[in-house]
């Protein structure tokens, strides 16, 4: 499915972005994997350490970059917070910074580059629960509301210089930390990373060239 081609995974040291980088390069992919630091090594994926809240980092450690042909915008992160009145500062910068600021440079740095080869595949990551404002959890729905909007103003943009632009909007993926934080729950019911890992690289593929500005569900079971 994505043999010959090079996708920038980015959260590759993640829960998520580790499936993706595994079922990436099942497909035939070669993969770039970014994050803030790597446990080891690997020889199956190049890997980039870099801060992508600091757009000149960014642009120094991806820009040399040669060739695009999908970016996974991964980074990010999720934590309840206080009532909406009461979030202080702090918080709101915090998942600001995770969620959009993190995809703003990373896109800053490779749009570039997927313009002059007038292709390109890029995949954000929203979130069903900002589909509307939930408890407890602004910050959480306004910084990935805020990813979604992009997605679809990034499509309308980029369509013309053949980049195709879509986000998934996953429910509770089922990882470590969510099931330490949530050991209640019913796991059966959430988003396998390895599931979801599929739907992104489907839409990275060529095989995505007719979806543009799509918002797309994948919920698992729940």
């Amino acid at each position: 499915m994505l043999a010959g081609k090079q996708i920038v995974i980015t959260g590759a040291n993640g829960a998520l972005g580790g499936a993706v980088v595994e079922r990436a390069l099942a497909h035939g992919a070669s993969v770039i994997g970014v994050d803030v630091k790597f446990g080891s090594s690997s020889n199956k994926m190049h890997q980039l350490a870099v801060d992508l809240t600091d757009i000149e980092a960014t642009q120094k450690t991806l820009g040399g970059i040669d060739r695009v042909d999908a970016v996974c915008n991964i980074a990010g992160g999720f934590s309840m917070g206080p009532q909406a009145h009461a979030l202080d500062n702090e918080e709101w910068e915090r998942l600001f910074a995770m969620n959009v600021t993190t995809m703003r440079n990373v896109n800053a740095t490779l749009v570039p580059i997927m313009v002059k080869q007038k292709l390109g595949k890029i995949v954000n990551v929203g979130a069903l629960a900002a589909r509307e404002g939930q408890a407890n959890m602004s910050a959480y729905c306004a910084s990935k509301s805020t990813v979604m909007r992009l997605t679809e103003s990034l499509s309308k943009e980029l369509r013309p210089e053949g980049i195709n632009v879509n986000a998934v909007l996953p429910s509770i993926i089922d990882t470590p930390t969510n099931r330490n934080d949530m050991p209640d729950a019913n796991f059966n019911e959430w988003v396998a990373p390895a599931d979801l890992a599929e739907v992104m690289l489907f839409l990275c593929s060529d095989a995505a060239g007719p979806i543009h500005g799509a918002l797309l569900p994948v919920p698992g079971l729940s």
